[in-house]
């Protein structure tokens, strides 16, 4: 799952939804270093990784773009999925989007801090350009894939599959929709686990 599924999978603890969101950057056991809400974040990001890339209905999703993006299909479906959770966001949470993604912003700059330099790197970028909010109209998607292809140096042609979610629109964001219900329950219990 991209960004915004990250955050809101967090529920309303800010110490885990910064790890959550900050995990990627977060190698092996470095996430020790951090408090312990930080560190229930970092690992809840961890299982709803291995849990979302063995999903059937995920891979149902990667499946369609795998002949044209290879490895990277997984990465644009992260994205896509993204996509109908903002698009969708009313049905998730009773906080209008534009606010919810206002506070996360607010929380990054609380605690800029204690990001790692990966994030304080794109911050200035994700904030002023709003990408999560973005995440909403396809056209948002649009840019977040170019961006994403840039990084690859366009090796990855990531800025085509804006074409595929239109191509399958409909199938996209029912697999969403019944993956989201597992990925909700299994993240509740994982955060109850690891919280103890």
């Amino acid at each position: 799952m991209n960004f915004l599924a990250h955050i809101y999978l967090s529920g309303d603890n800010e110490g885990v939804i910064i790890g959550n969101f900050i995990a990627d950057g977060i190698r092996g056991k470095k996430y020790l270093d951090y408090p312990t809400d930080i560190k229930t974040g970092i690992l809840l990001h961890r299982q709803i990784d291995t849990f979302t890339d063995a999903h059937p209905t995920v891979r149902l999703s990667t499946k369609k773009l795998h002949k044209k993006y290879g490895h990277y299909s997984g990465i644009i479906v992260d994205i896509l999925y993204d996509h109908f959770l903002a698009k969708n966001w009313s049905r998730y949470s009773n906080v209008p989007l534009n606010e919810y993604v206002a506070n996360f912003y607010k929380l990054l700059q609380n605690n800029y801090d204690i990001l790692p330099k990966r994030i304080t790197n794109m911050m200035p970028y994700m904030i002023a350009d709003n990408w999560i909010l973005n995440y909403a109209t396809i056209e948002g998607i649009s840019q977040t894939l170019e961006g994403m292809n840039r990084r690859t140096k366009n090796k990855a042609q990531m800025n085509l599959a804006v074409h595929d979610l239109i191509e399958y629109y409909d199938e996209f964001e029912a697999e969403f929709t019944s993956f989201f219900e597992d990925l909700i329950l299994f993240s509740k219990e994982q955060l109850k686990l690891i919280q103890g």
